[in-house]
């Protein structure tokens, strides 16, 4: 019989992501993993099976983790162009605050091993129609409520916003400063 697990394998997950999200998918190795989670690198393997099925499973808790956050800031109440103006300044603001300059791990995944990497593409994939749902999502409202052109195409003006996330979550990564960041934010939410 063998050895009880001594870690738990969602803390082990979270902790990996932390080093994916750091490193990348090819700048972290096994060992960084196992001394990340403080178990061996043989309990890594029984555990997750390999470094990228690890992988998969830190993108989807951040896809799930991320996405289900940024909707929830996104519905709470209030004038929509605020609310989205609010969305991305917190955004920018989080990103700017992390000393390792982190910005998106689903982003960063997409630029790093999504043409070698059809799993984790599609998980980025997710994570990309369900934020820009999101955003086509307060679009609508904003419609309703009379604040954003009912002939607007809302889906197209979900993607703007999705994209407009995605350039500002890469941009931050080498931003001298929050200036043209804000310029951005400020360029999206008044071209609505």
């Amino acid at each position: 019989m063998g050895r009880p697990k001594q870690f738990d394998p969602d803390v082990a997950v979270e902790r990996a992501m932390d080093v994916f999200w750091r490193k990348g998918y090819a700048g972290t190795s096994p060992q960084d993993l196992a001394v990340a989670i403080g178990i061996g690198k043989g309990s890594l393997y029984n555990t997750f099976g390999s470094k990228h099925a690890l992988f998969e499973q830190a993108l989807r808790r951040y896809r799930d983790d991320q996405a289900a956050a940024l909707v929830e800031l996104l519905e709470q109440p209030g004038p929509v162009k605020e609310r989205l103006r609010e969305v991305l300044e917190m955004l920018v603001a989080m990103d700017l605050a992390d000393p390792d300059r982190r910005g998106c791990l689903a982003v960063n995944s997409a630029a790093e091993v999504a043409s070698d990497d059809p799993v984790a593409a599609e998980l980025v994939r997710r994570m990309l129609d369900r934020t820009e749902g999101a955003f086509r999502a307060l679009i609508e409202r904003g419609q309703r409520a009379g604040e954003i052109a009912a002939d607007r195409d809302a889906a197209a003006l979900g993607s703007l916003l999705a994209n407009t996330v995605v350039g500002l979550r890469l941009m931050v990564r080498v931003a001298e400063g929050p200036e043209r960041l804000d310029r951005v934010i400020d360029a999206v939410v008044d071209s609505l």
